[in-house]
């Protein structure tokens, strides 16, 4: 009963029924064969499959992260609803995030898109422009007494978070998001350690739009970078120039806009509004929800779906 609820309602998972069934017989079988390689990885006084059999498959282990990722369900609400114990749960989420992390943005019916090389190559083959924006994820503090406890102090939200690089295409469908970062890491520090200075200046003639905390990289990628226009007049600047520093932040802020809805998307996922896990598992959960959505946009602009 409450496989067919979940699956039958989208807003429990944001996922349509079909895309739920790709899942199950994408990763069902990698799900089985990494389970039976940790059985086999140690020594054992009973043969593999010996003993009490599980009751908690795989489809109801998927469906179980879909919840808690969409909505921030607790473990022990999970456990009470799927009738399981919570340590089940916890264990099943942690098997099958990972699987939706390593499968990347989906762009188009079995094209998929894992890492920034791929996104430029991607972009420069179809002639769009990528936009670019850093976003913040509230994390836990940093127990007492942790050497690296400040890095994760973001001073922009003066709170406790992680960041990571979002970049969309000019629609704003979401194309890549980065492991997260510490908070204290600025937008362009975060570019610069992923290499898309080097990627955007060796690879193929892309534009791509970001906002002001990306001045800078302009120079460094022969202007493939586009930034918000710089106020040159500090203080009693023309009338003329007033009017056209506006239409121009206008014009730029008009077309980068695509990336904040992209973010918006990806924070309607309630694990991603606010993180209550370890902080290491952050990035799993960040690639994941982006390779869901992609899945789903994808999914709903596919013409034979509605036929």
């Amino acid at each position: 009963m409450t496989r067919a609820v979940i699956v039958g309602n989208r807003r429990i998972t944001g996922l349509s029924a079909d895309v739920i069934a790709e899942l199950v017989t994408e990763l069902g079988p990698l799900w089985h064969e990494r389970h039976q390689a940790r059985l086999a990885s140690r020594p054992r006084r009973r043969a593999v499959g010996a003993g009490a059999k599980y009751r908690f498959v795989f489809v109801d282990r998927l469906l179980a992260a879909l919840v808690h990722l969409r909505h921030g369900a607790t473990h022990d609400v999970l456990s009470c609803w799927f009738g399981v114990d919570r340590s089940t749960i916890t264990r099943a989420i942690g098997e099958v995030r990972p699987l939706l992390a390593e499968r990347g943005c989906t762009i188009s019916p079995g094209v998929r898109l894992r890492t920034l090389a791929e996104i430029i190559d991607h972009l420069g083959a179809s002639g769009q422009t990528g936009i670019v924006d850093g976003t913040e994820i509230r994390v836990r503090r940093p127990a007492t007494g942790r050497t690296d406890r400040d890095k994760f102090i973001s001073g922009k939200n003066k709170q406790n978070a992680v960041k990571t690089m979002v970049r969309t295409d000019e629609n704003g469908r979401v194309l890549f998001c980065s492991p997260a970062r510490p908070g204290s890491c600025a937008d362009i520090t975060h570019a610069r350690q992923l290499g898309l200075v080097k990627l955007l200046a060796d690879g193929p003639a892309v534009e791509i739009l970001a906002d002001a905390g990306y001045q800078g990289l302009g120079a460094q990628t022969g202007g493939r970078v586009v930034t918000s226009p710089h106020r040159k007049f500090k203080k009693d600047a023309p009338d003329w120039y007033e009017e056209m520093h506006e239409r121009r932040r206008k014009a730029h802020s008009s077309r980068r806009i695509r990336v904040e809805h992209g973010i918006a998307h990806l924070k309607n996922w309630r694990a991603l509004a606010r993180h209550l896990g370890r902080r290491e598992h952050v990035s799993d959960t960040i690639q994941a929800v982006a390779g869901l959505l992609s899945h789903q946009q994808t999914a709903d602009l596919d013409p034979e779906r509605e036929r």
